[in-house]
């Protein structure tokens, strides 16, 4: 299957400096797939030369197509003004390009806030799910571990986070390949009695739906690899993916730090580095780059706003992967066959949802 991703290349902390040559090398690894590159053609003229004399642009000259975007989205910008007043963004385009078909996935390093709201307002939700979720992953000592949501919705139901559940499954299933991925419940112990009443009665409705529910995890249990996918609310989610980030960057300045303090730990260092350049390949962040934003009747994956070309890559891996196993419709589908056992069909015992976009856009 022929794959086209729309790429939002004036997007995250580097634009074009980092996108373009990062789209060409996916190009010169993925044949069956296809890129336009999106963007202010000015800005991109100069990346696409340097690329294409790294990567060689002849090889590929069929496979990338350029499409202006007059505007771009600021990293720290408003949602309302980047939904309200950018209509001709590069972010707005990709998303617009994955709606008409023209491209089967869409990525972005840009703001998350903004690109999540673009998504939703385009492309819309898909039936049976009431909030789209951000899945990203995290390394573990067996492997990594999908978790979501990393950020999307702050405030959950328990609906919520069994329709989170269920879509962490089907991501893992179509990226990985995994038939019947396990499902865990991030909570602050494993014992059923534990945590909040959200969290209580989500627990019970993925123990009584057809998930391999593996139970509740706790925070150390994640980096155990316990399970394959974890399901949190956006809040405790994205805490957790900060908290993470924060704490490798310790360990790898505090490295850093101490092999450079004298002469002798300076050769300490030199001795050990097959050892460190191991463990720095088995846990470079880059290599998780990627985080999709599922229950959208469409493919779009985020960046980190700081990928550099080798992060940005595999973001673009991710997104074509879940286009070649056609992720929303796997997901449409599995949420036809609950939608009746899903509590949100009963209102009263829901709490108001959050603002649509619709309503942001009125405001």
């Amino acid at each position: 299957m022929a794959i086209t991703i729309a790429v939002d290349c004036m997007g995250g902390d580097h634009g074009p400096a980092v996108t373009v040559p990062a789209v060409f090398d996916f190009l010169r690894r993925e044949r069956d797939c296809s890129v336009i590159l999106i963007g202010r053609e000015e800005a991109l003229r100069a990346p696409i030369l340097a690329a294409s004399a790294e990567f060689g642009i002849i090889e590929c000259r069929d496979r990338f197509h350029l499409h202006h975007a007059g505007e771009v989205v600021g990293m720290d910008e408003p949602v309302a003004s980047a939904l309200r007043n950018k209509k001709d963004s590069s972010m707005r385009v990709m998303a617009n390009l994955v709606k008409d078909g023209s491209a089967q996935a869409g990525l972005s390093a840009g703001n998350t806030g903004a690109l999540m709201a673009i998504s939703r307002f385009v492309l819309k939700t898909l039936p049976g799910i009431d909030r789209p979720a951000i899945a990203g992953i995290l390394p573990t000592s067996t492997g990594h571990i999908y978790v979501l949501d990393l950020g999307a919705n702050v405030d959950c139901q328990p609906e919520h986070l069994q329709q989170f559940g269920i879509m962490g499954a089907l991501l893992v299933s179509a990226l990985e390949h995994h038939e019947r991925p396990s499902v865990g419940l991030l909570n602050i112990g494993e014992e059923a009695i534990k945590g909040n009443d959200v969290v209580k009665r989500a627990a019970e409705l993925l123990k009584d739906s057809d998930l391999n529910f593996h139970g509740n995890v706790e925070g150390t249990d994640i980096w155990k690899g316990a399970t394959d996918v974890v399901v949190c609310d956006g809040f405790v989610g994205n805490v957790l993916l900060k908290s993470s980030e924060g704490l490798a960057q310790m360990i790898s300045g505090g490295l850093k730090e101490e092999f450079s303090r004298n002469i002798l730990t300076k050769m300490a260092a030199l001795a050990a580095l097959p050892v460190i350049r191991a463990f720095k390949r088995r846990f470079d962040h880059r290599s998780y780059n990627g985080a999709g934003l599922l229950g959208l009747k469409g493919i779009v994956f985020k960046s980190h706003g700081s990928a550099d070309a080798f992060a940005f890559r595999c973001a673009l891996q991710r997104a074509a992967e879940a286009a070649r196993e056609r992720l929303p419709e796997k997901i449409a589908a599995r949420m036809a066959l609950t939608r009746n056992t899903v509590a949100h069909s009963s209102p009263a015992t829901m709490q108001p949802a959050a603002p649509s976009v619709e309503q942001v856009l009125a405001a």
